[in-house]
């Protein structure tokens, strides 16, 4: 029975609709010897060979096939362990909530161009951030501020992405990709080709686990994309000098000595993004460490 369960498990992981092929045989089997005749309207020569070729039909003395053991592939069939990954049951459409701050996240975006909206953001925000200025260097407060967003991101990732669904739509993707390259080896045309509308099946069910992935993002963008705007209206924008322009003071960075914020660094971007970001990694790795919170499937 284990060895009649493995075969089974092989067939059935290469091709998902080799289990109906199966109970069809075992259907036919039970009025006796089988013969390619007898089942060639529900089976592929593809699976015939295949069942043929791991064992699980042997000769019958020249007048067809029987199958080796009955009763072990009638239990395999019933293992629901057999049961390949579908795309999951559970929904991952947002509530309303997570639509409306979508909108507003994409109205942020306008900050980056019309002063008329990271104007009235930075005065806001300076009310609270301009203490900062007054007791840190600008390096230490781009520190803080990093720190900040990437405690609350890491956060939002944690409770609003849920990573047992997202595993479930990777590991789907896998279990077919691996069905495709072994059906490449075998040469199996007729099963590479239903492997690749199941693919292609899989991809649009897949828009569910970017819904997931993107949905902790609108909610970082809401809150990251004011601290950018404050920073762009302490320290200048487009060449214009910032509120707080004269309490940021230059930094001295490898190869190039001392510069201003607001130089490029890294084709346009400047200083003080490269170092916000630099800073933003740092501190989200340690968080997740410190508070042990995986973003990820494991």
């Amino acid at each position: 029975m284990p060895r009649t369960a493995s075969k089974v498990q092989e067939l059935v992981s290469e091709d998902a609709e080799m289990e109906s092929a199966l109970e069809y045989v075992l259907e036919r089997a039970d009025e006796g010897t089988v013969s390619w005749g007898d089942v060639s309207d529900e089976l592929t020569s593809g699976q015939w060979g295949r069942l043929i070729e791991t064992g699980v039909l042997v000769d019958s003395d020249g007048e067809g096939f029987d199958l080796e053991d009955p009763d072990g592939v009638r239990s395999a069939l019933e293992d629901d362990d057999l049961e390949l990954p579908d795309a999951p049951d559970k929904d991952s459409s947002w509530t309303k909530w997570d639509k409306m701050a979508a909108v507003v996240s994409v109205s942020l975006f306008a900050g980056y161009t019309f002063s008329e909206v990271r104007r009235p953001l930075g005065q806001a925000l300076d009310i609270a951030f301009e203490p900062l200025l007054d007791l840190l260097p600008f390096f230490a407060v781009v520190m803080v501020l990093a720190l900040f967003t990437g405690l609350y991101s890491t956060l939002l990732q944690a409770n609003l992405m849920d990573a047992e669904v997202m595993g479930a739509y990777q590991e789907r993707m896998k279990e077919i990709q691996n069905r495709r390259e072994e059906a490449k080896e075998r040469g199996d045309d007729e099963a590479l080709e239903r492997i690749q509308e199941e693919q292609m099946e899989a991809m649009t069910d897949n828009l569910g686990m970017f819904k997931e992935q993107f949905r902790p993002m609108v909610w970082i963008m809401v809150l990251t994309i004011p601290v950018f705007l404050w920073m762009y209206y302490a320290i200048g924008f487009r060449s214009g000098a910032g509120v707080h322009a004269d309490q940021i003071s230059t930094i001295v960075v490898p190869f190039s000595g001392e510069v201003e914020w607001t130089d490029g660094i890294v084709g346009p971007l400047q200083i003080w993004i490269v170092w916000y970001f630099l800073c933003s990694m740092a501190f989200t790795q340690v968080i997740r460490k410190s508070l042990n919170i995986q973003t990820t499937p494991g």
